[in-house]
């Protein structure tokens, strides 16, 4: 039979009959082809092998690369698939089709016409895929991420690596750290309960307003209770003053609008954390004036107090943690003195007079924490309340020092007028340096610089104030006042065996009524540690109740316990405290006693501040 004029001759090397019986065109009986419509264009020319269509040619392994077959298998693995080099350039668009599917040139060599056989899933399991980098030597395999599996460098040192050991993810944060993710609310509430002292603050409509562990929403229900109770307590004409839960402690201070609860399971008596209580109420009044804070709950009575207190939490922070650690400035209501000699007092006395500003009302020079001198009008004295919040803010807070060391400062002293503000500039001077510079830096400890205080009621008297301090330091380093404060400093508190040599006593305090002052001797050794501390103040709280009780006119008192015995001695004078060993005599304690205070008596002007700057 001869080949149609309009049809190529064709190659039937790899072609089924079928396709070539396909390929031929239905003709009539006259020979030419039927076409019902037209007659149909010639097809384009074929190429002369197409060997990913092939079933008749064998496969053509890499002359390098053996051709390589596995089991039936459902692993994936990389078996070689040899790349092809056609001579012909009509194979060009193939290996084209295999780097553009397999993206290194690789190329399927099973026949498509095996899926149609009764083995074609004997072939697909046996069948296998490899890549391999073009003109790279035999051996050099590469996976699908680009690496090389024979690096066995990297393999032996991953093997010495758990997976996913490392942090790799900073996100994620270490083991311990992302276990406490999952850490249940209540037990953040075991831990808030854990505390053996809480400060809370709240309105008279239920507003938590300040607490020193936690926050709002962690205390919100605590605050509910206690505003229940106390409101249980008022629709019955009565005050809730305090009451005991086990070995706690809870004492209530109504301030209208405000609520302050202590909660304590410390060895502190209900007049002491009144007290406690009070000093933070106080704190809060030198923000804000009596009359700012009953104008904003008059208008509303349910108002955030939060927002008009925001940045002021340090102090109310520092005061309470001052109350828990254990304060004898707030057990005896009156403040320390740094000891000088009266002569070297009355200079600092005079240079303040000399240099005293127009407008200043108070002034106050401040080292090591304690008091060095006062100047004041003769009709007026500082509370003493307003002296602790002073020192509060000063020393303790960090947030005056860390001003730059001069700092203008609008406050209310309560204890003088709480129904306006005062502006005072406060000024810290390095000790340390012989110049008398100002402090900048935050880390000076609190006994090695002092302030410089003064207060007016003026608060266009800044640079008035400014000039006044200028002229009194650079007078003080001139009478070489700044060094005597240095060495006082230096020198520290005495011990009682300073005093009285051999004594069995401790730690004392006493306590000037008139002056409204107490001296004490050093913390050290005994009691420099944080636990040993508040022991000491717990056993001092102990003493003070004794002797201050509302039903008792004890005026000396002693008592013991397993570690420590304590004295208490009360006279319309002074107060006197002392703590000795658990075995210490009770004459040889009275008379160490005794000899303190014939000792402070004699010393006292230098431990206490006797008139002071008064003009």
């Amino acid at each position: 039979m001869e080949t149609p004029k309009n049809e190529l001759p064709i190659t039937q090397e790899g072609l089924h009959e079928d396709d070539a019986r396909s390929n031929e065109a239905p003709h009539d009986e006259s020979g030419h082809t039927t076409d019902s419509e037209e007659a149909r264009p010639p097809l384009p020319p074929r190429p002369e092998r197409i060997d990913l269509l092939n079933e008749g040619n064998t496969f053509r392994a890499s002359p390098s690369r053996p051709n390589l077959q596995s089991q039936a298998t459902t692993a994936l693995s990389l078996t070689d698939i040899a790349g092809q080099t056609n001579a012909d350039a009509k194979d060009g668009f193939v290996a084209g089709i295999g780097r553009t599917l397999l993206g290194r040139g690789l190329r399927a060599r099973a026949s498509l016409s095996q899926l149609n056989s009764a083995r074609a899933s004997e072939a697909g399991d046996t069948a296998s895929v490899r890549s391999f980098i073009p003109n790279s030597e035999e051996g050099q395999e590469e996976n699908l991420f680009g690496e090389f599996a024979n690096e066995n460098d990297v393999q032996d040192h991953s093997e010495n690596i758990e997976v996913l050991g490392l942090n790799e993810y900073p996100q994620d944060g270490i083991d311990d750290e992302f276990g406490e993710e999952f850490e249940h609310i209540e037990m953040l509430l075991q831990k808030w309960k854990a505390k053996r002292k809480h400060y809370l603050i709240l309105s008279a409509a239920g507003k938590p307003i300040y607490t020193r562990h936690g926050d709002s929403g962690l205390v919100s229900s605590f605050i509910g209770i206690i505003q229940t109770i106390i409101s249980f307590y008022q629709d019955a004409d009565d005050v809730l003053t305090s009451f005991v839960a086990g070995d706690t402690k809870i004492v209530v201070l109504s301030k209208t609008p405000l609520y302050l609860v202590a909660i304590s399971q410390l060895l502190e008596s209900e007049s002491q954390l009144r007290l406690q209580l009070d000093a933070l109420y106080m704190q809060i009044l030198s923000t804000l004036t009596l009359p700012a804070l009953n104008n904003l709950f008059s208008i509303k009575p349910s108002t955030d107090l939060k927002r008009p207190l925001q940045g002021t939490e340090t102090l109310l922070s520092t005061l309470a943690d001052s109350f828990t650690k254990g304060s004898p400035t707030t057990l005896l209501s009156a403040l320390e003195c740094l000891k000088l000699r009266k002569s070297h007092r009355q200079v600092i006395n005079n240079l303040l007079l000399k240099n005293r500003a127009e407008k200043l009302l108070y002034g106050l020079v401040a080292a090591g924490g304690r008091l060095v001198s006062v100047i004041r009008p003769k009709k007026h004295s500082l509370h003493p309340g307003d002296l602790h919040l002073l020192f509060n803010m000063i020393f303790e807070a960090g947030g005056v020092k860390a001003g730059g060391g001069e700092s203008w400062i609008p406050v209310c002293l309560p204890g003088f007028n709480s129904s306006g503000y005062l502006y005072m500039y406060v000024s810290f001077l390095d000790l340390n340096d012989e110049t008398g510079g100002l402090v900048t830096d935050d880390d000076t400890l609190k006994d090695g610089s002092a302030a410089i205080v003064l207060i007016s009621a003026d608060k266009e008297s800044f640079f008035q104030l400014q000039e006044m301090r200028n002229n009194l330091v650079s007078q003080m380093q001139k009478s070489g006042s700044m060094k005597i404060m240095k060495e006082a400093i230096r020198k520290g508190r005495p011990s009682p065996t300073d005093i009285v040599p051999g004594t069995v006593l401790r730690h004392f305090i006493y306590k000037s009524k008139a002056h409204v002052q107490f001296a004490m001797s050093s913390y050290e050794p005994d009691f420099t540690s944080l636990t040993r501390h508040r022991r000491l103040i717990s056993t001092y709280n102990s003493l003070h109740e004794s002797v201050h009780s509302r039903n008792t006119q004890v005026k000396i008192h002693y008592g013991t316990s397993k570690s420590a015995s304590g004295f208490a001695w009360v006279t319309p004078v002074f107060e006197f405290y002392c703590v000795a060993g658990p075995d210490a005599n009770r004459n040889a304690l009275s008379q160490s006693a005794n000899k303190i205070r014939q000792w402070v008596q004699q010393e006292e002007e230098r431990l206490f501040i006797i008139g002071g700057a008064v003009f």
